[in-house]
């Protein structure tokens, strides 16, 4: 009985080894992918804003990514979304500074200080679809957070959805391979 119960064990623990890994390389490879698609509107996601108000680096690789699009005229829009950090700063403001530095036009950006996490960056952006006028969009993460961030768009009924990602790589993305494993099937 105990023997069984083992391997039971086993075959479940190898099952979802498995689908980890399967998983874990398909949103790899769809992270890393660029169709090279044109959309209407540019969706990039915040991250960690210092505390002496400078960008992350992983921020601002985002932020190249989505200014690398406009200026080979993939997007017309972009839409920086992020919340307010424990550090002090609106994502979605320091986002857009650093664009308007880099030479996009202030009326092009627009921004949503209240995309606390990816489901509030998805609702917000799905709430200003009639305003801002898109029917495509091309979500800006890291490579391991674009899938559930499509998905969640689709979830909404929007199936227009690309993305892009910075080729900035770290450790901490193995964690964060490992987080986005439960997040896409929870949220």
């Amino acid at each position: 009985m105990i023997k069984t119960f083992i391997k039971i064990v086993k075959i479940i623990f190898c099952g979802l080894l498995l689908w980890f890994v399967i998983h874990s390389t398909y949103i790899t490879i769809d992270g890393l992918s660029d169709e090279g698609k044109k959309a209407d509107i540019a969706v990039i996601l915040g991250n960690k804003v210092n505390e002496d108000g400078t960008l992350s680096t992983r921020l601002e690789k985002r932020l190249e990514s989505g200014l690398e699009l406009y200026k080979n005229h993939r997007v017309k829009k972009i839409l920086v979304s992020g919340g307010l950090g424990k550090e002090g700063f609106y994502e979605g403001d320091k986002m857009k500074e650093f664009l308007v530095s880099k030479g996009v036009p202030n009326s092009l950006i627009m921004v949503d200080n209240f995309g606390n996490n990816t489901r509030a960056t998805v609702e917000n952006t799905m709430q200003l679809k009639k305003k801002l006028q898109f029917k495509s969009l091309i979500v800006i993460s890291q490579y391991f957070h674009v899938t559930r961030t499509k998905k969640l768009f689709e979830d909404k009924g929007f199936l227009e959805v690309s993305s892009a990602s910075p080729k900035y790589f770290e450790w901490r993305d193995l964690y964060a391979i490992l987080r986005e494993f439960p997040a896409y099937y929870t949220q």
